[in-house]
């Protein structure tokens, strides 16, 4: 019985390149390029506008890599041809973002300031001093990006205060009762 994500296939959308040599993937798009190593054991071919993942047999640990194998695949596809993203939104009186060449400067209420540069594949994007986006083709590294970005000043469950993403909902805890 193989993987039943694994099974599905990954659709290729119009302006993505595909490369099946061996071993190596690689996709190149409009948004930009990346390559996978595919486990030994699973094939992978391009038939029509699809790509397929075949394992050469059905053991435990090949039906996991089948699968996982066919969602970075299918994530670099994505990837390729729209891009991920992350917006960070930053709360807190005095905290703000401010684009300082490729890179972002915050002040975080601390008594400096922090800057960020954007790893290789990376870009920001600062609609407004409190709000940043995090943008680029590979999901795992825009993620990352985004949640080191969090790490400066997480949001804290009292005020709220801090740099959460645009889609989190902070738990707030009620504060000393007062006489």
């Amino acid at each position: 019985m193989a993987s039943h994500i694994g099974k599905l296939p990954v659709a290729i959308p119009a302006g993505v390149e595909v490369t099946i040599d061996g071993q190596n993937f690689s996709a190149k798009g409009p948004k930009g390029s990346d390559s996978y190593v595919i486990p030994q054991g699973i094939s992978a071919a391009v038939e029509g506008n699809e790509i397929v993942l075949t394992p050469a047999d059905d053991t435990r640990p090949t039906r996991a890599m089948h699968g996982l194998s066919r969602s970075i695949i299918a994530g670099m596809v994505k990837g390729v041809h729209e891009g991920y993203a992350k917006t960070l939104e930053i709360i807190g009186t005095g905290y703000r973002a401010a684009m300082k060449g490729k890179g972002i400067e915050f002040s975080l209420g601390y008594s400096h300031t922090i800057t960020v540069e954007p790893p290789e594949g990376i870009e920001f994007e600062l609609p407004n001093p409190n709000q940043v986006i995090v943008k680029g083709t590979d999901k795992q590294a825009v993620g990352q990006v985004a949640a080191n970005i969090r790490k400066l000043r997480a949001p804290e469950p009292y005020k709220g205060k801090g740099i959460k993403y645009a889609d989190e909902r902070i738990l707030r805890k009620a504060g000393k009762a007062g006489k």
